[in-house]
């Protein structure tokens, strides 16, 4: 018989529906070699996603800013946590020259949070989005950034810059973020974050990701996405928490794929204009997808670059 103060040092198994392939095909290995050549980092790597294959061979990559060492110590995440290296401030540049030489036209920015910087990196990401349009102008960027401290000219920063998508992630539900995060994170100015943003660039899209199977309760998280809502999220993902290692939190439960479609559709219900909720799904998956979708949704009128038309929009 197992403790119960056993269970976390156990990792659960997957049921058949978290079976994801490996990554392979030229385009992913194409990815990896420009990247390591420029001495760059991809949150796709560094936090474990299960869907870096497909994104890959779909040649889409997350890129990480600030180093691959966080100041946060969340129990959920992969990536490192401890004391980071100093900023790289030739990166804004060698990320442009990654992007433009992959030919992509959509990219995602995240970072590591770096409380040890006074402005907590923010410059640092609006400067990789000017580099960005200064190689590329017809790119289109998300930047899915820290919480800052709850500083709002560094939030005014990157929002300044230019993002097309605008992202912050509350990662949990309200009661479990003290257990789940790192001490410093906190529900509450998560959704500020995502209220200011939206107060500062009412044209940017919001977005934000909650993780389930750690511990939540159905109800808590539709409870969630009428909080995200409420402070003008337009796009949402929802996706299964897998334990990265023995020494991160447990899983719960696995979540059945009908109670993804469950949160799906009430998360439409609500008003998102696009909601992706499979076992699967991170923050950043099918990223140019979700901004397609949710700018025909919003702005009917308004054309979508055709590289990122994926057809009308429906409720599947």
């Amino acid at each position: 018989m197992i403790a119960d103060n056993d269970l976390e040092t156990m990792i659960a198994p997957k049921p058949a529906w978290l079976r994801v392939p490996q990554v392979g095909g030229d385009t992913s290995h194409a990815i990896k070699r420009t990247l390591r050549k420029l001495e760059l980092h991809t949150v796709c790597e560094e936090a474990r996603c299960p869907n870096m294959g497909a994104c890959w061979r779909q040649g889409t990559a997350t890129v990480m800013l600030l180093g691959d060492v966080c100041t946060r110590a969340c129990r959920f995440c992969a990536v490192a946590a401890g004391k980071p290296p100093q900023v790289d401030q030739r990166e804004p540049e060698r990320v442009a020259e990654a992007i433009a030489s992959l030919g992509l036209r959509y990219v995602v920015l995240t970072m590591v949070t770096r409380d040890d910087l006074p402005d907590g990196g923010a410059a640092h990401v609006a400067a990789t989005v000017r580099a960005l349009r200064a190689a590329q102008t017809e790119i289109l960027i998300e930047t899915l950034v820290g919480d800052f401290q709850n500083d709002v000219s560094s939030l005014a920063s990157v929002l300044e810059s230019g993002p097309d998508v605008f992202a912050h992630n509350v990662e949990v539900v309200s009661r479990l973020t003290r257990t789940i995060r790192d001490a410093r994170c906190d529900y509450q100015n998560g959704l500020n974050v995502l209220r200011r943003a939206k107060e500062l660039a009412p044209k940017t899209l919001t977005k934000s990701s909650l993780m389930v199977g750690v511990g939540e309760r159905d109800e808590e998280v539709l409870e969630a996405l009428r909080d995200l809502r409420s402070v003008g999220v337009e796009i949402v993902t929802i996706g299964q928490y897998l334990q990265p290692s023995r020494k991160h939190a447990h899983v719960h439960r696995f979540v059945s794929p009908e109670q993804f479609e469950v949160f799906r559709r009430e998360a439409l219900q609500m008003g998102f204009a696009f909601a992706a909720s499979e076992p699967l799904v991170r923050s950043s998956y099918r990223a140019a997808e979700a901004y397609a979708a949710s700018r025909q949704a919003m702005c009917p009128d308004d054309s979508v670059p055709a590289k990122l038309s994926f057809g009308k929009v429906q409720d599947r």
